[in-house]
């Protein structure tokens, strides 16, 4: 039984494989409509959600299965012993996807399921974001050893994306000035350079040389400077104004992207102004919503993967 959080648990051929059959689901899901029938998958969500939420729930029910949805707050999580209350869901159903705050409950999760738990979003990996950000690269460039530059925070959807990227043969370029990962340690960033497909470039890197990586890149990728749970929180606007004051010189803008046709990723929700300017934003607006809705597509793929154990369908 497998479950779904570093990609270390996954081969290159495993990853090729879930993507491979997310795009052919995608492609005719008609004739797929039925493949999950009669299976059952749970979500729990402690983290707040639209692309998440929407994308396994629309998902599981294209595949005939049916989708269990609860808050943290609602659930006797909240006041329970967590192993044998994990326990009980996983004799009721065929699935699990976790939206946690911290990745120690991811972990708890993992360790005592009896079926597969998908990590929704922790604080340390974002595995279906990734696998979303891939199958989008895949289908606009035809390959999967893509090169990518990301622009922001060392965060969980750079860990995820840094892992896959890296498996697939392909080359990611960092530029991080500072970060909200927890649960990964030094190690973890050291494996990737040690592939030969990982690059951490200077935060004082001019923007000539910044400009000469992005026309290299296939993908310039952003995320929020900051977590959509302390964006508007009042207690958070000291560090908030911080971390902007900091990543304004990084700001995705028309000058960064002058004079190339590469295109501009992010994981959603924008945030205008700040890590990416209006203008860019609606020029590659499409592309962005393709990666979005991408989400259910990979996930599909996954879902698939996980509770059957077959790929060659």
């Amino acid at each position: 039984m497998k479950h779904v959080n570093s990609f270390a648990d996954y081969t290159a051929d495993e990853l090729k494989g879930i993507l491979l059959l997310a795009e052919k689901i995608k492609q005719n899901q008609q004739a797929f409509s039925h493949l999950l029938d009669g299976k059952k998958l749970y979500t729990l969500f402690e983290k707040t959600s639209n692309r998440t939420y929407l994308s396994f729930n629309i998902g599981m029910e294209e595949l005939g299965g049916k989708s269990y949805n609860q808050l943290w707050k609602d659930s006797n999580f909240t006041i329970g012993d967590l192993p044998s209350e994990v326990k009980y869901v996983g004799r009721n159903v065929d699935c699990i996807m976790g939206r946690f705050k911290k990745s120690e409950t991811t972990h708890g999760f993992m360790d005592a399921s009896i079926v597969p738990v998908i990590n929704g979003c922790d604080n340390t990996f974002h595995p279906t974001q990734a696998l979303a950000d891939m199958l989008t690269l895949y289908e606009k460039t035809g390959h999967f050893d893509v090169k990518v530059l990301y622009i922001g925070a060392k965060n969980n959807t750079y860990n995820s994306l840094s892992e896959i990227v890296t498996m697939l043969g392909g080359k990611m370029y960092g530029l991080t000035p500072f970060s909200q990962v927890m649960g990964v340690g030094d190690e973890f960033y050291e494996g990737l350079k040690a592939t030969g497909h990982y690059e951490e470039l200077p935060d004082n890197i001019s923007k000539e040389d910044l400009k000469k990586v992005v026309a290299e890149v296939d993908c310039v990728y952003t995320d929020t400077w900051v977590d959509m749970e302390f964006f508007t929180n009042p207690d958070y606007a000291e560090k908030k104004n911080k971390i902007i004051g900091m990543m304004m010189p990084y700001q995705i803008d028309a000058d960064l992207m002058a004079g190339t046709d590469t295109m501009v990723f992010h994981d959603m929700p924008i945030h205008p102004g700040y890590e990416i300017t209006q203008d860019v934003m609606e020029q590659h607006l499409e592309t962005i919503l393709d990666e979005a809705e991408n989400r259910r597509h990979a996930e599909k793929g996954l879902l698939v993967y996980l509770i059957t154990g077959k790929l060659d369908w």
